[in-house]
C-alpha cells in the first residue's frame, strides 16, 4: 500500500459536484502539488481529507488505516497536519504561545493540574518543560529566535505564515497539508517559504500536499503534481510532463498565475 491514498474520492454541495472521483497516491517524502483554476476543488479535496468535510464516496488511506469520516482531532493524532490560506493565528499571544498550541494533542495532564503546575516537579510541571522544549527546537530550526516572545499581531505577513506553519510542526506530522503558504507574499517571502518547505523535507523527512497558484514554486519544489478543473483530475505527472499537457495548457497555465483563491 502506499504511503498515503486517495480513491475515487467525491463529495457535493446541493447539485454542485464538487469533486468527482478523485483519486491518487502519495509516496513517503515526496512533496505532492495540487494545482488548477479558482474553484477546481483544490480546498475542498483537503477539506475532505482533514476531515472538516466528509465525502459523499471514495476513501482515504493515511499508513493504511482509514481517515475518511473521523473528526479532525482525531486524524491529526494520526500524524497529519494543515496550514490554511487565511493565517488562523492568535494576535494577542505571542510566537511561543501560538507554536505551543500545537502540541495540544500530546498534553496528558487535565486543565486543573496544567493550570495550577503544583510546582515544576509536578507531572504537569515536567510535561510543559518536555513541550517547551520541543517548541524551542522548531523556534531554532525555522530560524524565528528573534520574535519568540513578541506577539504575533504585530509581526510581518510572512512571519506570521512561518508561525503557523511551526505550529503544524509542532503536531510532529508524518503528513503535512499546505494551504496555499505563499498567498499574499512579496518575492523574498515566497522564497523564503521555498526555503523551509525544502528543509522540511529534507532534513525532518515530512511528506507534504501542497496547494499553491504560484506556478513557479510548484514546478520548482514539487516531485509530483495533481491538476484539477471543475471537480475532475486533469492529470498527473512530474512537473515537466504537467507543463507539456494540452488540457493543462487549456485549463490553468495559459491563465494568469496569480489565479484568486478556492471558494
Amino acid at each position: 500500500m502506499p504511503f498515503f491514498n486517495v480513491d475515487k474520492l467525491s463529495i457535493s454541495f446541493g447539485g454542485l459536484k464538487a469533486l468527482q472521483d478523485i483519486s491518487f497516491n502519495v509516496d513517503k517524502g515526496e512533496i505532492f502539488a495540487i494545482i488548477g483554476p479558482n474553484g477546481a476543488g483544490k480546498t475542498t479535496l483537503f477539506n475532505c481529507i482533514n476531515g472538516i468535510y466528509k465525502p459523499d464516496s471514495g476513501s482515504v488511506l493515511f499508513k493504511e488505516k482509514k481517515m475518511h469520516g473521523k473528526k479532525p482531532d482525531k486524524i491529526a493524532r494520526l500524524g497529519l497536519a494543515r496550514t490554511f490560506q487565511n493565517i488562523e493565528l492568535f494576535s494577542h499571544m505571542n510566537t511561543m504561545e501560538n507554536i505551543m498550541l500545537g502540541r495540544h494533542i500530546y498534553i496528558k495532564t487535565g486543565i486543573f493540574h496544567g493550570a495550577t503546575m503544583w510546582g515544576r516537579r509536578s507531572y504537569a510541571g515536567k510535561e510543559e518543560i518536555t513541550h517547551r522544549r520541543k517548541v524551542e527546537e522548531i523556534i531554532d530550526f525555522l530560524d524565528l529566535q528573534s520574535v519568540r516572545n513578541k506577539f504575533v499581531g504585530g509581526l510581518p505577513y510572512g512571519t506570521q505564515k512561518l508561525i503557523e506553519l511551526g505550529r503544524a510542526l509542532a503536531l510532529e506530522p508524518e503528513l503535512l497539508l499546505l494551504d496555499e503558504p505563499c498567498a499574499g507574499m512579496n518575492s523574498e517571502e515566497k522564497q523564503d517559504m521555498i526555503f523551509w518547505i525544502k528543509d522540511i523535507q529534507d532534513e525532518l523527512g515530512i511528506t507534504m500536499l501542497l496547494i499553491e497558484h504560484d506556478m513557479n514554486m510548484v514546478m520548482d519544489i514539487s516531485d509530483r503534481i495533481l491538476v484539477l478543473n471543475f471537480g475532475k483530475s486533469i492529470t498527473e505527472g512530474t512537473p515537466q510532463e504537467v507543463q507539456r499537457h494540452p488540457e493543462v495548457l487549456k485549463a490553468y497555465l495559459g491563465e494568469d498565475e496569480t489565479v484568486g483563491h478556492d471558494s
